[in-house]
């Protein structure tokens, strides 16, 4: 038995519970963890209150796909993971059939990577969709290079902070946006070049006006909805709109996307660190936006 969060219903951080779960053993491809820390991501708080893009398939249900721990067991045919190893889970499946809000957790093998020695727990556990996203769109998919400016939505999010250090990383040139000046020092001294403050700045004159008139070559867009008008006109000719996420939670009107409903994104920035006995409280600190980097959840054993 483990104690595990699940939710009997949709809702707010309230129906979150802590209850005793029997975790059972690995089965075939599968990995079975003490988890040490958990990394919060704004798709479970859509899972969570029945918002995201997938649905929550049947109670009770479980949450998380970013945790580090240590192997306990595994099933067969798994290869190259050991007991005792530590390692981080990545997130690569659906929270309808895994979840690692909990003391102990079984997951994909796939999923489960080798975690390098000097990476703690709470790095381990807040490390990998920031970067795994910011990475992946930007360079992998648009080929960011030296020299490009990207402008940053929602930078203050642990994604957003990943994707300036990668910009930084290749050369290029990070500009962030957020909604009030609150933020505006730490994303300056996370390695912005340039802070647009959205409550205060014309956005599009702003990027225009630190880009020349040229255009950013890449917009990495948390928010969608109405926004993002304005954000396609600050591309430059040839340039890429990555928009991953809704935060906004309104219509997107712009051809090709489809988020009328919110949707699904170095040494990572953790914001703060809470208990598992305080998942609920962690929620609702990520619902109030107020966190600059990630937010992790330990467990203790």
């Amino acid at each position: 038995m483990a104690r595990t969060v699940r939710f009997h219903e949709l809702g707010g951080p309230d129906v979150l519970r802590l209850e005793e779960v029997e975790i059972g053993v690995p089965g075939p491809d599968e990995v079975a963890l003490r988890v040490e820390a958990i990394g919060l991501n704004r798709a479970e708080v859509l899972f969570r209150s029945g918002h995201y893009i997938e649905p929550v398939k049947q109670f009770p249900a479980r949450l998380g796909t970013e945790a580090a721990g240590v192997v306990e067991a595994v099933g067969a045919r798994v290869t190259g993971i050991e007991v005792g190893q530590a390692v981080s889970v990545v997130p690569a499946f659906s929270m309808n059939d895994y979840g690692v809000y909990g003391e102990r957790a079984i997951v994909p093998a796939a999923a489960v990577v080798h975690r390098p020695e000097g990476l703690d727990a709470v790095a381990g556990a807040a490390v990998w969709m920031p970067y795994l996203t910011a990475y992946g769109a930007l360079v992998e998919v648009g080929g960011m290079r030296a020299g490009d400016t990207v402008v940053v939505t929602a930078a203050s999010s642990s994604v957003g902070l990943a994707a300036i250090q990668t910009a930084l990383r290749v050369g290029a040139v990070p500009i962030a946006t957020t909604r009030t000046a609150a933020k505006k020092g730490a994303l300056l001294a996370a390695g912005a070049a340039d802070v647009v403050v959205t409550d205060e700045e014309d956005v599009v004159a702003r990027v225009r006006g630190l880009t020349g008139g040229r255009g950013a070559e890449f917009v990495f867009d948390a928010i969608a909805g109405p926004g993002v008008l304005d954000l396609a006109r600050v591309v430059a000719p040839g340039g890429t709109l990555f928009v991953y996420g809704a935060l906004s939670g309104e219509v997107t009107p712009y051809p090709g996307f489809d988020l009328g409903m919110p949707a699904l994104a170095s040494k990572p920035v953790v914001d703060r660190v809470f208990v598992l006995d305080e998942i609920a409280a962690a929620h609702r600190y990520m619902e109030a936006g107020a966190q600059v980097g990630k937010i992790v959840v330990t467990v203790d054993h």
